[in-house]
């Protein structure tokens, strides 16, 4: 007698079906695809600088290879790191950290993550001005929590008014999400509005996530003022090596913040991943310890290539603002179609230049370019949507 086999499918949980996927990984798997096809695609998708990892920081993880420490770490990261991290905070940052309260993790995206999961509970609010990078809404939704949006104006810069903040908080307000300079945006908050943001927190009993991982790329006359400055208690402070000194696929993050909470984000990464990468551990202490010549060469590409790419957006008719920092912009393509998703593939099956449309970061009629590429591959896609006008 034989047993008739019936096909299986797996339930998945309500938590795995609630994920949105990530418009910027899809728009670069289309434009990789146009690209397997034999399609010149010039990608101003992705948010990764397009220099290679400076020699000194390859030339450490070989050294670290050669020298045996290739083995397991302790999950938070190994000391001489973390000593490297303690003391850039205290060097860059004016912020003094012990060793324990600073944890390693694989990219700044699983420190935010583990953060979420340790001090969220289920109906928690987690304030997040807008526009956003597209994790944040759901990182905090996964550790069940709910995000609450406060809008900022391209009109105005995308500039921050704190009140707004403080009006959102309701008593499920649980922490405040700032990210300074800003993915998608560009923009850097003031010092006088960081701190007002961390004097709303302590008076509300609230955390201050802050996302400082573009800290090294801004612009001008602006500067970067960490949140941890105005009231370590209430703050976690998240960074890492991928921007500032092109790791992004070394996969090193950190967190700093009040002990209680980083010792629950490292027993959370214990049962996830362990601990990063111990080659790239190794190459990020070279990074963190001495890039400063980099970082000036970096900053000053960069700026070259923000200052070409607005003013060909707007010569061409969409109306971009002038970012503080990081690498992007957020243009107006309602000229090329009101809805900013159809606004990107008419860009990218027309023009051949990848973007990523502002659904996901709360940018409704905006499209975000990254200008972490060549001056070559900017003037080729302003040329190309130039032929959409």
């Amino acid at each position: 007698m034989s047993l008739e086999t019936q096909a299986f499918s797996v339930a998945l949980s309500q938590k795995a079906q609630s994920l949105k996927p990530s418009s910027t990984l899809a728009v670069t798997a289309r434009a990789l695809e146009l690209k397997r096809q034999g399609v010149d695609v010039v990608s101003m998708a992705a948010g990764e600088p397009d220099f290679d990892t400076p020699q000194h920081i390859k030339d450490a993880a070989i050294a670290a290879m050669q020298s045996g420490k290739t083995k397991y770490t302790p999950v938070q990261g190994v000391p001489e790191l973390r000593e490297a991290i303690r003391a850039k905070l205290m060097r860059e940052n004016g912020l003094d950290y012990s060793l324990e309260q600073i944890s390693v993790s694989t990219g700044g995206k699983q420190a935010l993550f583990n953060a979420f999961l340790a001090f969220l509970d289920a109906g928690d609010e987690v304030i997040i001005p807008a526009p956003f990078w597209v994790s944040y809404p759901e990182m905090v939704a996964f550790a069940g929590g709910i995000p609450v949006f406060v809008d900022t104006l391209a009109s105005e810069n995308y500039a921050l008014d704190p009140e707004k903040l403080a009006a959102a908080v309701t008593p499920r307000t649980k922490a405040i999400l700032l990210n300074s300079p800003a993915n998608p945006t560009g923009v850097v908050y003031s010092e006088e509005v960081i701190r007002r943001v961390v004097e709303i927190a302590v008076q509300h009993n609230l955390l201050v996530v802050t996302d400082e991982m573009y800290e090294h790329i801004i612009y001008d006359q602006n500067k970067h003022v960490s949140a941890a400055k105005f009231g370590m208690d209430n703050v976690l402070t998240i960074n890492g090596a991928s921007k500032a000194y092109a790791m992004t696929g070394w996969r090193i993050g950190y967190a700093a913040g009040p002990l209680h909470l980083v010792k629950a984000m490292n027993a959370i990464q214990g049962q996830s991943t362990s601990n990063p990468n111990s080659i790239a551990q190794w190459a990020a202490v070279a990074a963190i310890t001495d890039s400063y010549d980099y970082i000036a060469m970096a900053r000053g590409k960069f700026q070259e290539r923000r200052d070409r790419i607005v003013a060909g957006l707007n010569a061409l008719g969409l109306p971009t603002p002038l970012p503080d920092g990081a690498f992007y912009v957020m243009a107006d393509t309602t000229s090329i179609h009101p809805d900013e998703f159809e606004a990107a593939r008419v860009i990218l099956d027309q023009a051949k230049v990848a973007v990523v449309p502002g659904t996901d970061f709360h940018a409704p009629g905006r499209v975000r370019l990254s200008y972490a590429t060549s001056m070559e591959q900017i003037e080729k896609a302003l040329e190309r949507i130039g032929t959409l006008r």
